[in-house]
């Protein structure tokens, strides 16, 4: 059975979810960028779509891309740190289940060379980076964790408050990037 098959037929941490597991995830070993996001929300777990909310949206803006380039597996991976939606808390969604990305992760990167990972929200870098840095200081100093990753905030709309306090991400350091990933896609 192949890794993919595996991870959409797991059930491991069904105990402590909401709904029924229903891992999400888009995978192609020949893609060039894997997106690292948080977990899926409900409406990606009502729809099996990863990224089909208004964060999906936002961030299909700040990378400048398409529904079909998104969507497109041999140009963009997405695995997320939980695979199922992990349900609602006081303040959004609860964090990824923690055994989605010791176990599955690395047979991933196993399998697939990107050349570049994007990390989205504290998850995911806190994950990946071995640094303790909080978000606004990493995104201060987002070309130190080149060449392998790119950072950025979650895109969630709970994340506005953010954005406005620190314009210079989507003025200055947004635009670099966008330059980096499209020079990473094609």
């Amino acid at each position: 059975m192949s890794i993919l098959n595996k991870i959409r037929l797991c059930s491991e941490c069904a105990e402590y979810l909401p709904f029924e597991p229903r891992p999400i995830l888009q995978f192609s070993s020949k893609a060039k960028i894997i997106i690292v996001g948080q977990a899926p929300g409900i409406k990606a777990h009502d729809n099996h779509k990863p990224w089909s909310d208004a964060s999906g949206n936002r961030l299909r803006e700040w990378l400048q891309l398409d529904e079909t380039q998104f969507y497109d597996p041999e140009l963009l991976s997405i695995v997320p740190m939980g695979f199922c939606y992990p349900g609602k808390g006081k303040s959004g969604d609860l964090a990824p289940r923690p055994e989605c990305a010791p176990k599955w992760h690395p047979k991933l990167l196993d399998i697939s060379r990107p050349k570049l990972i994007l990390l989205i929200g504290k998850y995911a870098q806190d994950y990946y980076l071995p640094d303790k840095n909080k978000l606004t200081e990493r995104l201060l100093n987002w070309e130190a964790y080149l060449p392998n990753y790119l950072i950025l905030p979650h895109p969630s709309p709970r994340n506005n408050i953010w954005l406005k306090k620190h314009p210079w991400f989507e003025e200055k350091v947004l635009p670099a990037m966008r330059l980096l990933l499209a020079d990473c896609m094609y």
